[in-house]
């Protein structure tokens, strides 16, 4: 017996077309991937973008890892603090490879959404697998993927350990943690590569819109 709610599930064309909203908006939507280790500088870097943007009347969003994972992709603590279990169990993400898989892929999804609405989507997520990466880039339209490396050498982000992961980590209190006992994957040919060791995070977002004008995704 066929599975009725994936066969009967068709894709619904929009009144307004995407081309219609970017001319509107007067810039073009895209998805800037930024990615790289905990701590280097990712969140700081696309909020920053995204503030430089809104001043110049384009039309943005960024999806922060650690806030959809408080939502969209809740892990299993968090929905158990809300009080349901059959969610937690169900739906819930931890950080298993598997996990973050799917954790990558519906991100990859809303995003897309948010750029065919012609805005500009900053993501900050650690993302560490390649083919993780690749597949997001893979639903995109040619162009509208910037993956972004955020290039910090791992002692500089130990050295900062905002949230004390790093420490808790090396003590074997985390598992799986990327750059300790879980690989990162750094992009091949990304975009744009982002040198965290070196330069201001104020640097680094002047550099992501540099690149932004040059592709002609902003004026």
């Amino acid at each position: 017996m066929s599975d009725s709610k994936s066969v009967n599930v068709y894709w619904h064309e929009h009144a307004v077309s995407r081309e219609e909203r970017e001319k509107l908006n007067g810039h073009r939507g895209c998805v800037l991937w930024f990615t790289g280790l905990s701590a280097s500088g990712k969140s700081t870097v696309a909020n920053l973008v995204d503030h430089k943007l809104h001043a110049q009347g384009v039309h943005s969003v960024v999806l922060d890892g650690d806030n959809v994972r408080h939502g969209l992709n809740a892990s299993p603590d968090i929905l158990l603090k809300q009080h349901d279990e059959v969610l937690a169990k169900r739906f819930g993400l931890g950080f298993s490879a598997q996990d973050r898989e799917e954790n990558i892929r519906r991100l990859g999804a809303v995003a897309k959404l948010f750029c065919d609405a012609g805005i500009v989507v900053g993501t900050a997520f650690i993302s560490p697998y390649l083919a993780d990466r690749n597949r997001v880039r893979s639903i995109l339209n040619k162009g509208d993927f910037i993956e972004i490396f955020v290039n910090t050498p791992i002692e500089v982000c130990e050295s900062r350990d905002p949230k004390g992961l790093y420490k808790k980590a090396r003590a074997g209190e985390i598992k799986g943690f990327t750059g300790i006992n879980d690989p990162y994957e750094a992009p091949v040919q990304p975009e744009l590569e982002l040198d965290g060791g070196k330069y201001s995070a104020e640097d680094l977002a002047d550099q992501v819109i540099a690149y932004l004008r040059k592709v002609s995704i902003i004026r």
